[in-house]
């Protein structure tokens, strides 16, 4: 029988998620990767155990996450009836998303009212709960108008199904558009969840600032870049790494000699500061208040703590800030 830290609360950094009572931890827990049917459920299991017993209270899933799609969804469920019962289900923060193609037919994906309602009905079952704490659009639709996608979340909210509505990988102009009108509906945004990382900046032209004029909050993923980051690639490419897994997202043409030379001049800026890598990537996020969490996604225990390591030093000083953009705007 599991039982959690009882000293689990007193060291975790958590932030408010914008201008909601809502507050998060500094690092959530992505289980987008590594929960699905082809992986080991006990590592899963104990990943998720180790993040809780040190403050991670933040869980974020979607529907089609894990092999087969909505696996993720259905392992994490048996974690929690195993793990998590009763009154622990109060102390987390679980999220799904809707969004990409989940079944065949013209409504299982994008943001049709049909399709989302669906979607979260069947990620509740999945999961074994009553309601989701946070239901996410998962991404833009070019085809459904963009009221309807906001008054389905607002519906979801009103119905007890989730407790609040978020977006993600909106830009700028459509994330405001967003805000207005859940706004208009009386279920303002809590959140907005972008891809971000030292390689991928695009948030910074103009959505990091319109998620601070609407008081949303922003929690980012794919802080590693894929794995880029992690300090994996500094001397080429692993044989077990997911540039070598043909179905990856990263692909083997991605790491250049430029990008490992990049790498290996972060890293060691990074030793300077007495961080690995992945460290001060997650860092790097963090030192910006607009940004609430960052997800990490984690195949073994040993890199879950090493991420959380991070909270250890999140200041940089301007020498240090300077140096990092030397080596993401130098050619090699």
């Amino acid at each position: 029988m599991y039982t959690p830290d009882p000293n689990r609360y007193d060291h975790a950094q958590y932030n408010r998620c914008g201008k909601s009572g809502l507050l998060l931890p500094a690092i959530s827990l992505g289980l987008w990767h590594n929960f699905g049917d082809t992986e080991s459920f006990e590592n899963g299991r104990k990943i998720i155990r180790s993040a809780f017993d040190r403050g991670v209270t933040h869980f974020d899933l979607a529907n089609n996450y894990g092999v087969p799609p909505g696996s993720a969804e259905e392992n994490f469920g048996k974690i929690l009836r195993k793990d998590f019962p009763g009154y622990l289900r109060d102390e987390l923060i679980i999220s799904s998303k809707a969004g990409w193609r989940m079944w065949p037919g013209p409504y299982g994906e994008f943001n049709s009212r049909k399709y989302l309602v669906a979607s979260l009905d069947q990620s509740l079952k999945r999961m074994g709960v009553d309601y989701v704490d946070i239901f996410y659009s998962h991404r833009p639709d070019p085809e459904t108008p963009v009221e309807e996608t906001m008054m389905a979340l607002d519906s979801i909210v009103r119905s007890g199904k989730a407790l609040y509505a978020g977006i993600s990988s909106y830009d700028a102009a459509e994330s405001a558009r967003a805000f207005e009108i859940l706004k208009s509906l009386g279920t303002p945004c809590l959140i907005h969840q972008p891809k971000y990382s030292m390689l991928d900046r695009w948030v910074e032209d103009g959505l990091l600032d319109t998620l601070e004029q609407y008081g949303v909050g922003c929690i980012v993923f794919s802080p590693l870049a894929q794995g880029l980051l992690s300090g994996k690639y500094l001397n080429g490419i692993p044989e077990d790494s997911r540039a070598k897994n043909p179905t990856g997202f990263l692909k083997e043409s991605e790491v250049t000699e430029r990008r490992i030379k990049q790498m290996r001049a972060l890293n060691e800026i990074a030793a300077a500061r007495g961080q690995s890598l992945s460290q001060m990537a997650i860092a790097w996020l963090l030192k910006d208040g607009r940004v609430t969490s960052v997800l990490v996604g984690v195949s073994r225990e040993e890199q879950l703590l090493d991420n959380l390591g991070a909270l250890n030093n999140l200041k940089f000083d301007t020498d240090e800030l300077l140096a990092i953009e030397g080596v993401l705007a130098e050619k090699f």
